[in-house]
């Protein structure tokens, strides 16, 4: 007995990428209207996928010029700008050839899609590392020293050393290991990218912790940023314990 459309329509709402070609080869001869329309949209599909690969082929040109370097990894940081909280790096080490559709730049992405590349990431990485360095630290020696140190612990917290980093736009001091400085890096590689995700998770976790300490100031919403919310609240209550006192001179 023939499926229905209906049928056909809930096996194409459960599947997998993977299966579209499959998809398309069993219903593309039904002749009725409805299994047209679906085998057009998984065709569709098809193709948005095809070019997704494309783009991450493409993300990976760095990675596949330095391929003769065993253990690349990626580095980014999160929080060089918000009023409160610390800033915190991401080291990540990929598997060779990996592809993990839909990696970008964590700012391009929603928090929905980044909560899932996070968990993809992790499950994939050879290794991950986490530097988090506090507010006090950052009013102590500035946020561009906090932003090395923070790199650094990150690349210590690894679980084997790299041969190479390929960085955000900077040139980590005090690390031996060939460096990649790379000008919009989140945006071009994808160990980068991956970087830039899970330290985008982690720091937007803490301050989501934050908030429920804090809730008079927005942190779950604005993640410690200077958002117009957030410096009516300050200039109302003054700062808080995680506020970074060199950044909030011009609203106390």
């Amino acid at each position: 007995m023939r499926e229905s459309i209906s049928e056909i329509r809930e096996k194409y709402r459960h599947i997998k990428p993977g299966e579209l070609p499959a998809f398309i080869e069993a219903y593309q001869g039904d002749g009725r209207s409805g299994a047209a329309a679906l085998v057009e949209r998984a065709e569709k599909a098809l193709q948005a996928l095809d070019r997704e690969r494309a783009r991450i082929h493409e993300m990976t040109a760095y990675e596949r010029k330095y391929r003769e370097y065993k253990a690349i990894c990626g580095i980014d940081e999160v929080g060089r700008g918000p009023l409160a909280g610390p800033v915190v790096a991401c080291a990540v080490i990929l598997p060779e050839n990996c592809e993990i559709l839909y990696v970008n730049d964590s700012k391009k992405l929603s928090a929905h899609v980044r909560e899932t590349l996070y968990e993809e990431i992790l499950r994939q990485a050879v290794g991950v590392g986490i530097g988090c360095v506090s507010h006090q630290r950052i009013d102590e020696i500035n946020i561009l020293q906090a932003t090395y140190e923070a790199m650094r612990e990150a690349v210590s917290k690894l679980p084997l050393t790299p041969d190479l980093l390929l960085n955000d736009a900077v040139t980590i001091p005090g690390l031996s290991m060939k460096q990649i400085p790379i000008i919009h890096g989140d945006a071009k590689s994808l160990t980068i990218a991956a970087a830039s995700i899970v330290a985008k998770v982690t720091r937007d976790r803490m301050m989501e912790e934050y908030d429920s300490l804090f809730p008079q100031y927005g942190f779950a919403k604005n993640k410690g940023y200077g958002s117009q919310e957030h410096i009516a609240a300050l200039r109302k209550y003054g700062p808080c314990p995680i506020h970074r006192h060199s950044f909030i001179g011009n609203f106390t």
